[in-house]
């Protein structure tokens, strides 16, 4: 078990960065894997798979075998129930609408976790947040435009399913970080998803050709790097503090579907996007000044 990590703002910023970056990747190769024939079972499998022997093999190379030891296990059990759905949503999000727009409709996390404050934690929510997410959600139908056909009904349904998992997940990462290794997050995450998709393997199995091979080769090595970066970001510094970072991601989904797949954003996303970022920022500044005063009173005592 680890101690909890001192919190280094700074470095947090910057491994929040890389994470949105490598994540961007990873969901552009889902999406090549997707459109080569692929099932999502078997893209899910094979992303989670590479993980568990690279992190044994890396823990046993260091000496620090013992940092898998745990006594939170029905945290990690919870963890990938809920992982292993958010990731179903986020990956079938990529494969059912545009990268741009399944990143931005993934930004919606932020407004998901201020609903869920009020909802769960019975968090009081001001003036400042309700507006935050009345303005991200105004985003989203700008985006969406309902009725017209620009963005698939059933696809944005599911990338906004997905963003909301993703809320909820952050709540138990950040809870695991105080005693848990990032690594050994990652690892239990990955073992404890890994049942349930090897039941569903042999139902949507076939031979594969060397470029499938290769593309679910860097999928696993994309998403274990991701995971533990973004796992990572959430030691050093606290989610409102380095959620501004995400949105970096939009910068690359939109350069990888341009230079992957000739697409680029609609004006709407243009139009929308910044909203819905606009709201999580607003919603990041809101939280941080909250919690400045809590900060304060915990250091003089």
């Amino acid at each position: 078990m680890s101690p909890p990590a001192r919190q280094r703002p700074l470095l947090a910023l910057l491994i929040r960065l890389a994470a949105a970056a490598t994540l961007s990747l990873m969901v552009a190769i889902v999406k090549l894997a997707s459109e080569s024939g692929l099932s999502l079972t078997e893209i899910l499998f094979w992303r989670q798979l590479p993980s568990i022997p690279l992190i044994l093999l890396l823990f046993w190379a260091t000496g620090k075998l013992g940092r898998l030891r745990t006594t939170r296990m029905p945290q990690h059990g919870m963890r990938a129930l809920l992982g292993l759905g958010a990731m179903f949503l986020n990956f079938g999000a990529a494969t059912l609408l545009p990268l741009a727009e399944a990143t931005t409709f993934n930004f919606t996390a932020a407004i998901w976790a201020v609903i869920l404050s009020a909802l769960i934690l019975r968090e009081r929510i001001g003036v400042w947040r309700w507006s935050a997410v009345a303005l991200g959600f105004a985003g989203v139908l700008v985006i969406a435009q309902p009725g017209d056909g620009h963005i698939p009904a059933f696809g944005a349904a599911v990338a906004l399913g997905a963003a909301f998992m993703i809320a909820l997940i952050s709540i138990y990462i950040r809870d695991l970080t105080q005693t848990e290794d990032s690594l050994t997050i990652v690892f239990y995450f990955s073992l404890l998803s890994l049942p349930p998709l090897l039941l569903a393997l042999p139902f949507v199995w076939h031979d594969k050709t060397a470029e499938q091979w290769a593309l679910l080769t860097a999928l696993g090595v994309a998403g274990l790097l991701g995971q533990y970066l973004l796992t990572s970001a959430l030691r050093y510094g606290s989610v409102a503090s380095v959620v501004v970072m995400d949105y970096s991601a939009l910068i690359w989904a939109t350069l990888l579907g341009w230079w992957l797949f000739d697409n680029l954003p609609s004006a709407a996303t243009w139009f929308g996007a910044p909203l819905v970022i606009g709201a999580g920022i607003l919603i990041a500044w809101r939280e941080h000044r909250l919690a400045a005063p809590r900060e304060q009173s915990t250091t003089v005592l």
